[in-house]
């Protein structure tokens, strides 16, 4: 087994538990790791620090599986964690078939993601250490959950810096392109093979409800609708009309399609394939104005290094919803980019108001469903943040 020393002052992260390790940290080692092998790491006195997934292309060099010595890196070791997480979510959802059941580091299990959509589960190995033991958590999740199949998107951007080519296709038994599920008695039609992360933003299902709270007899636009989720809440909880926006095509369609699955006012939405920053000016210019306005893009900030860019797109959005949105009425406002950090998204949200001369209250905030949880050790899994505005 290979040996990792940390140097002398740089064991701090490691004793707090912080699952990652950067390449900076890190004394030369003897001989060559293989990509997602388990190594030993020490500090510079030669003690105990944890096992972690080594990657030889990542800065992340290290990302630690557990910090007990006692525990040993085998197929038991996957076989307990994933029972952990999985039972820890039992109960937690009774109005959906659909959960996260593996939420990365959060959950003691570095690069791995695991959402399941009925009895379909699918799969997202995005580290190093995960791809290692694909077999194994697949044996592992296909005995523990009984599903029909097991599907895997690893086509995420990441798996490029851990030098691991992007992968997606069928692991385990069959099924349909498109499998159904149901959140709070809407149901929504998931293509878990096309869709954006794995299939269907779950993450947000307690935010859509909160929506269709606030949308009854509310005129609502939802920016960057996806497949519809905020949408169908809201003329789920009575809003007057809906107007829907999307730079997809095929975005737009399954929305529609989600629309037709349920017993909804369809004449009340509006669907509409634009450009978002473009289409919120022409908006402004016809003089319309809504009650209820959901902005919910997508990562305009996956690292640190493109945050300042960033920070313009979101000022942008913003400055012109508060343009549109009528003496009180709501504003809610997210981002899901992981460089992009509270503090920052609410002084830009800020400043969008200034620009905007408009008077906004913050009455409430917006995370992550419970059953994406966020370690106290790794506050970077605190990805999705949202403010919940009012107009004065």
């Amino acid at each position: 087994m290979h040996v990792a020393k940390i140097k002398a002052g740089r064991e701090k992260s490691a004793l707090h538990r912080h699952p990652w390790l950067f390449s900076g940290a890190l004394m030369p080692l003897a001989g060559t790791p293989a990509s997602g092998e388990t190594v030993k790491v020490l500090d510079s006195n030669g003690r105990f620090l944890g096992w972690a997934a080594w990657s030889g292309e990542s800065q992340i060099r290290l990302r630690f599986w557990s910090f007990d010595e006692r525990e040993t890196i085998d197929r038991d070791f996957f076989h307990r964690r994933l029972s952990r997480a999985i039972q820890l979510r039992a109960g937690m959802h009774a109005a959906s078939d659909a959960m996260r059941l593996v939420h990365g580091e959060s959950d003691g299990l570095p690069g791995l993601i695991v959402d399941r959509y009925g009895d379909v589960l699918v799969l997202q190995l995005l580290s190093a250490g995960p791809e290692a033991w694909r077999d194994v958590l697949c044996d592992e999740l296909e005995a523990l959950t009984g599903v029909r199949a097991i599907y895997e998107r690893s086509d995420a951007d990441v798996r490029e810096l851990e030098g691991l080519p992007q992968r997606s296709g069928l692991l385990r038994g069959d099924m349909p392109t498109d499998t159904d599920i149901v959140e709070h008695g809407l149901r929504y039609r998931v293509n878990v093979a096309a869709g954006q992360k794995t299939g269907f933003y779950l993450d947000q299902r307690a935010n859509r409800q909160r929506i269709g709270e606030l949308a009854r007899g509310a005129d609502v636009l939802n920016c960057f609708c996806y497949t519809g989720g905020f949408s169908l809440a809201a003329l789920r909880g009575g809003a007057k009309s809906v107007l829907s926006v999307d730079s997809s095509g095929d975005a737009l369609e399954a929305a529609r399609i989600n629309l037709s699955l349920n017993d909804l006012p369809g004449d009340r939405a509006e669907w509409v394939e634009a450009d978002v920053f473009q289409y919120l000016r022409l908006l402004r210019d016809k003089g319309r104005s809504y009650d209820v306005i959901v902005l919910d893009p997508p990562k305009f900030a996956p690292t640190a290094q493109h945050v300042e860019r960033a920070s313009r797109a979101y000022k942008d959005i913003n400055l012109w919803a508060m343009k549109l949105l009528r003496p009180g009425g709501y504003l809610a406002t997210f981002t899901c980019s992981g460089g992009m950090s509270a503090d920052l998204f609410q002084k830009v949200v800020a400043s969008s108001a200034w620009d905007a001369k408009a008077d906004m209250q913050s009455i409430g905030r917006f995370t992550a469903d419970v059953d994406h949880p966020v370690s106290v050790n790794f506050p970077e899994g605190d990805y999705l943040k949202g403010l919940l505005l009012r107009k004065v």
